[in-house]
């Protein structure tokens, strides 16, 4: 019988397992600024059921927030404004719980920058920038991951921050890992118990794809010394061969058509793609200590397998598509793959036992589940080291350089990000933000230009073109929040929140803007 939990969360549970659900349940995160986008994103944590959460603002409830924040109501007024939003956001899900704090996030970040630490994740709403790069450093030391968002009018933008993220489940359209050009010996051994000429047209019929590649394959490379089909020309003889070995008294051949539709695996050799190479390859797998993430200390013992036991292959991923073949038969193809693959993932515990004893640590500190996870995705690995806030806001050479590359095409969404910034260079300045609190907008436009021309200047782009008509929609804005804009941009940084939590799926790397004139989003690296 299904329990409660499963039935609640049964459509999460099958995009990220039960755990990733264990992942974002035992998560702890921290909004600064109960705004419009940061309750959306807390709405959009809440519901899959995150730990818990804690939010820190020190304003009280104005008239605007009313206007825009959907987790706010007119008893609120005047009320302290984490505190109202916390409570709505803790109706939305009894197993989660809520807290808040009521301090001025701008404080809190200079004068307790420790109470940070307890924290999985941190999201910064609408901070000024002298406290946002204040706040990055902190949680860029303490690799704790930082979630920036910003909503303006009608544009918006999400930056992600975190030294380094590595994801095992990157969730490919499928894993195939056949090993057609190199049959492991349990492989070999069935595709030579069969004998076609033995077979009746309906077990012919019912011969899985697989096994007449591996059977046409070997008479291939029999007739051409060893090599696979390489050629055009060669690649062409190959799948000709494959349909030669058809019957007439077979009424269907698809699997001869699923062959056919597949040959390309049988000429493609298995090999470590470079971008793996690379990972098992990383300093970071060298010199295993105590305090060594756990990735990289299975992509050490994976490392040493494929030197030795793997014969420079890694470990197999043990799945069998499906295919057009008798049950038996598939069985116990699918049962040859598995067995090698339990084999190949029992060699690389051995080795992160050793590894971690090595080390100082328990033999057991890694699970045997972590483990075998790592093995059958080992050809999918991702590890993303993102740009630090302070690089991309001191480094101008390399800002301004991808920043140009941009800016060259007049209709890329970029130039609504240089406008972000010019706008938090202008309340730097003023204290205040362009068009916000005046009665002529237009007033604004001139300083404005001047924070614009003075950024360009910096990333040594003075003569990009930023257009008067633009800056005027950003003094137009105010500094407004819209609910439709936060909601939207409150969905995009949840999942990709959720990304970086369950550790599953590829994050943005790693900023978004999106422009709500055109309803397009863009991603950069910064």
């Amino acid at each position: 019988m299904i329990d409660r939990r499963t039935q609640k969360y049964d459509r999460q549970l099958r995009l990220w397992h039960a755990h990733g659900q264990s992942a974002l349940e035992n998560a702890n995160v921290c909004l600064l600024n109960g705004s419009a986008v940061g309750t959306e994103i807390l709405k959009n944590l809440i519901l899959p059921a995150i730990g818990s959460f804690t939010v820190v603002d020190g304003k009280a409830v104005e008239v605007a927030d009313l206007g825009n924040n959907f987790f706010l109501t007119q008893e609120c007024l005047g009320q302290s404004r984490a505190k109202c939003v916390t409570q709505l956001l803790n109706e939305l899900n009894e197993e989660v719980e809520g807290k808040f704090l009521e301090e001025d996030p701008n404080v809190l970040i200079e004068a307790n920058p420790s109470y940070l630490q307890q924290y999985s994740l941190i999201i910064a709403s609408q901070l000024p920038t002298s406290s946002l790069l204040r706040l990055a450093d902190i949680c860029w030391e303490s690799n704790i991951p930082l979630v920036i968002v910003r909503t303006y009018g009608l544009f918006g933008y999400a930056r992600i921050a975190v030294r380094e993220h590595h994801i095992v489940e990157t969730h490919p359209d499928q894993i195939v890992d056949l090993r057609l050009d190199c049959p492991f010996p349990a492989l070999r051994d069935l595709v030579q118990g069969y004998d076609m000429s033995q077979l009746d047209s309906m077990a012919y019929g019912h011969i899985p794809y697989i096994i007449l590649l591996l059977m046409c394959l070997e008479e291939w490379k029999s007739a051409h010394d060893g090599k696979l089909p390489l050629t055009s020309t060669e690649r062409s003889q190959f799948k000709d061969l494959i349909r030669s070995k058809q019957r007439e008294d077979v009424g269907e051949n698809q699997n001869f058509e699923e062959a056919l539709a597949a040959a390309y695996r049988a000429w493609t050799p298995t090999k470590i793609s470079s971008h793996i190479q690379d990972i098992l390859q990383d300093s970071a797998a060298d010199n295993i200590t105590e305090h060594t993430p756990t990735f990289w200390v299975i992509a050490r013992a994976v490392r040493d397998f494929v030197t030795n036991e793997g014969q420079g292959y890694l470990p197999l991923a043990g799945t069998v598509p499906d295919m057009h073949a008798d049950t038996e038969s598939y069985v116990k193809l699918q049962t040859i793959y598995r067995t090698k693959a339990r084999e190949d993932c029992a060699a690389v515990k051995e080795r992160v036992k050793s590894i971690l004893v090595s080390s100082g640590r328990l033999q057991d500190a890694v699970s045997e589940e972590e483990i075998e996870r790592f093995c059958k995705n080992a050809a999918y690995l991702k590890v993303i080291r993102y740009r630090s806030m302070k690089e991309e806001y001191e480094q101008y050479t390399l800002t301004g350089k991808r920043i140009g590359n941009w800016l060259s095409d007049p209709d890329d969404n970029i130039v609504y990000y240089v406008l972000l910034r010019a706008a938090d260079l202008f309340y730097e300045r003023m204290q205040r933000c362009p068009g916000a609190g005046i009665e002529n907008v237009e007033g604004d436009i001139s300083p404005m230009r001047q924070c614009v021309n003075e950024l360009l200047a910096q990333w040594d782009r003075p003569d990009a073109a930023v257009s008067d008509d633009l800056i005027l929609e950003i003094v137009r804005a105010g500094a407004s929040e819209l609910h439709t804009i936060a909601a939207l941009q409150g969905g995009i940084v949840s999942q990709e929140i959720i990304k970086l939590l369950t550790r599953q799926y590829v994050p943005l790397n790693n900023t978004v803007v999106f422009n709500g004139i055109k309803s397009a989003a863009s991603v950069y690296a910064l």
